[in-house]
């Protein structure tokens, strides 16, 4: 399937613009699960005064979605329409600062976060060695493991909105509670600043790799996965439910429910979004079946179900 192209268009009314456009871009090249139909504009903002001329400037009212390292996402197999925004290298900048502070832009992987944290003697974050996503992912979703959240550190957020206006938030105004943010979703992040507390850089890194080292025992961090799919239920955790409900293993297609960890999800080579999707969507119906409890998914799926435009979006 391939969406109406607007790529000219664009590039007319846009004659400043730094950033790259692409016209029906292939979400199954930069997704984790690699499954998922085109976005039909993509565009990879060069930096945050980019991403605020292209907001601005735009000249077509079509949806926007806002993606990072494409990690906790299922993009269905009709794709995508409208606008989706990746943040990439213009967003990857990380400044140590006094007081045990960072500055990290949107786009810098988490991991990377926890690394530069450790190199400059910032305890605290090592959390984030483990969450396979983008600062702006984090901040969208209060990301976290290991006992730590995002909403512990943070202290500030820049946002471009969706009129093309820059915005900064107090940790305090982003809302943060467990996997969510109460920011409306047309802010775009482009950069966070963090405080933890002093450390010592050799004790950091051994917390570092103590997280990396639990990650590959206990995830399938070499599958085509997407992550923890669903929100652990308050005092529950999802992936005991899956188990209890016999899903271990469980496949649909060629997705299945992983061996390692329940809560996890895998393409095994050829599965579609579809049959991901559906895989989740058997797992919440089963457990809530065996144990009166509904998953929430944590996931994030996007786009239109098939050439149809059926839109299974909940």
């Amino acid at each position: 399937m391939e969406f109406e192209d607007h790529l000219e268009a664009f590039k007319a009314a846009l004659p400043e613009l730094k950033g790259r456009l692409k016209a029906n871009a292939l979400m199954s090249e930069i997704t984790w699960f690699r499954v998922g139909g085109p976005a039909q504009l993509l565009y990879m903002p060069a930096d945050e005064a980019d991403l605020a001329y292209f907001m601005k400037h735009k000249p077509l009212d079509l949806p926007i979605t806002v993606i990072g390292l494409g990690s906790n996402l299922l993009v269905r197999d009709g794709g995508i329409p409208g606008i989706v925004i990746r943040l990439g290298r213009g967003f990857n900048q990380i400044e140590a600062l006094d007081n045990h502070r960072i500055r990290v832009g949107a786009g810098v992987p988490d991991m990377k976060l926890a690394r530069a944290a450790a190199e400059h003697g910032v305890a605290g974050l090592s959390f984030y060695r483990g969450i396979p996503g983008s600062i702006g992912g984090a901040l969208r979703m209060n990301a976290g493991a290991h006992g730590g959240e995002t909403r512990d550190f943070l202290v500030e957020a820049r946002a471009v909105d969706f009129e093309g206006n820059v915005h900064v938030f107090s940790a305090d105004e982003m809302g943060h509670t467990y996997r969510n943010c109460a920011l409306p979703k047309h802010y775009i992040f482009t950069e966070a600043t963090f405080a933890g507390r002093a450390g010592d850089p050799e004790e950091i890194q051994a917390e570092n790799a103590e997280v990396v080292a639990y990650r590959e025992e206990k995830q399938p961090v070499k599958d085509r996965t997407g992550g923890s799919t669903f929100k652990n239920p308050p005092g529950h955790s999802s992936w005991k439910l899956i188990d209890e409900a016999g899903l271990r293993g469980f496949k649909v297609g060629g997705a299945r429910v992983s061996q390692k960890h329940c809560n996890f999800l895998i393409n095994e080579g050829d599965a579609t979004g579809s049959d991901l999707e559906t895989l989740g969507e058997t797992i919440r119906k089963r457990v809530l079946e065996n144990s009166g409890i509904q998953l929430e998914w944590e996931i994030k799926r996007l786009g239109i179900a098939d050439v149809m435009g059926e839109d299974l979006a909940q």
